[in-house]
C-alpha cells in the first residue's frame, strides 16, 4: 500500500469535539484496510483566505496532519466522506514520493565538480547528444551570417 499525507482543517471546536472528529477520520481510514503512521497537531491558526463550507464562512481552523497507508482504490470513498463531514473545513490527500537512495560520501562532495562521478556522467551525456551539424537554414551558407 502506498503512503499518503493528508493535511486537514477542522472548524474551531472544544477539545472533546475535535477528538471525536479525529476519531471519525481515523476510523474511516481503518475501515478501508489502511493504517495510520503519524498524526500531528499544528494548532489553531488563521486561514490565509476565507473558506466557505457547508454554508458557513471560516476564518480560523485547527490544522492537523495525517500520514497513513491505504489502498489506492479507497481514496475516492475517503475524500467523499471527508467532504460531507460538517466538522471538516478542508482536506486534500497527497501521495508521498519516496526519495531514491543515493550513496554519497563527504569525500566525493568535497571534490571539485569536474572530478565528481555524477557530474562526469552528465558531461558525457551532454557530449553525446550535442548537435555537431553546421548551420544551414534556407541561406545556402554553411554558417550563421549574423553572428559576430
Amino acid at each position: 500500500m502506498p503512503t499518503y499525507e493528508m493535511p486537514i482543517l477542522l472548524r474551531i471546536m472544544r477539545k472533546p469535539d475535535s477528538v471525536e472528529t479525529l476519531k471519525r477520520v481515523a476510523n474511516s481510514i481503518f475501515k478501508t484496510g489502511g493504517f495510520i503512521r503519524k498524526i500531528e497537531n499544528w494548532g489553531e491558526k488563521n486561514l490565509p483566505y476565507k473558506i466557505s463550507n457547508h454554508g458557513t464562512v471560516f476564518k480560523q481552523a485547527g490544522y492537523f496532519w495525517f500520514c497513513f497507508d491505504v489502498p489506492p482504490s479507497s481514496l475516492k470513498d475517503l475524500m467523499d466522506e471527508y467532504q460531507r463531514d460538517v466538522d471538516i473545513v478542508k482536506t486534500t490527500i497527497f501521495k508521498t514520493i519516496q526519495p531514491k537512495e543515493q550513496s554519497c560520501t563527504l569525500q566525493e562532495e568535497l571534490l571539485p565538480p569536474p572530478y565528481r562521478s555524477n557530474v562526469a556522467e552528465i558531461l558525457e551525456k551532454y557530449k553525446k547528444t550535442k548537435d555537431k551539424s553546421t548551420y544551414k537554414m534556407n541561406t545556402g551558407f554553411d554558417y550563421y551570417p549574423f553572428s559576430r
